[in-house]
């Protein structure tokens, strides 16, 4: 299943990442450049640097210079998740071109790639959530805490699966259909910020 791909490369991207956990880490994608597989990877490690991102520019002593850095990288990495979640979307436009959706087919509240962006965070929420529940130097009431929390994301990531499968099956059956709109963000386009294009005035 989908999921289950995806679910594994998730996983592999985060103990990938955390072997070095250095935000400054180069990816080392080990998929073929042209597959799904590589969109994955590549969505997770995304989602993996900016997680650990959004830790450090909450530290209350960090350098006002460096927090403005980082925000600007935070800036650039949402650019490049949206774009990757488009490139998903595009592999199941791909997959589905050929299904002709029936009369009544209905349109579903998000694509299957936006619902795939939430499955790629959840992974995180768990591996990180695992973390705390196993704490040696935490408290048993804050491990105990964790791990209710932790059977909660476990149970969410069974619950988003099946539903991306049951989307990719009415899609493929022509019960559903996707239609995909191209992320519009302004803040980093110069032409529709305001404050962007009216400082180069």
């Amino acid at each position: 299943m989908f999921t289950t791909t995806s679910n594994s490369i998730f996983d592999r991207s985060i103990q990938d990442y955390h072997r070095y956990n250095d935000v400054h880490q180069a990816i080392s994608n080990p998929y073929e450049k042209s597959s799904i597989e590589h969109l994955l990877y590549m969505k997770n490690w995304i989602d993996t640097v900016q997680w650990h991102l959004e830790d450090i520019i909450r530290d209350p002593q960090i350098n006002p210079v460096e927090a403005l850095d980082i925000k600007r990288w935070i800036d650039r990495s949402n650019q490049e998740r949206t774009d990757v979640v488009e490139y998903i979307d595009s592999y199941f436009l791909e997959q589905y071109k050929d299904i002709k959706p029936a009369a009544d087919a209905e349109i579903n509240t998000e694509s299957p790639a936006w619902a795939i962006d939430r499955l790629s965070i959840l992974a995180l929420k768990i591996y990180h959530m695992q973390e705390e529940a196993t704490r040696a130097d935490a408290t048993p009431a804050h491990r105990e805490a964790c791990q209710r929390k932790l059977n909660i994301l476990l149970e969410q990531r069974t619950d988003l699966s099946t539903a991306i499968e049951t989307l990719l099956a009415d899609i493929a059956a022509g019960r559903k259909y996707m239609k995909v709109y191209k992320q519009m963000k302004m803040y980093n386009d110069p032409s529709l910020n305001p404050v962007l294009y009216k400082g180069e005035k």
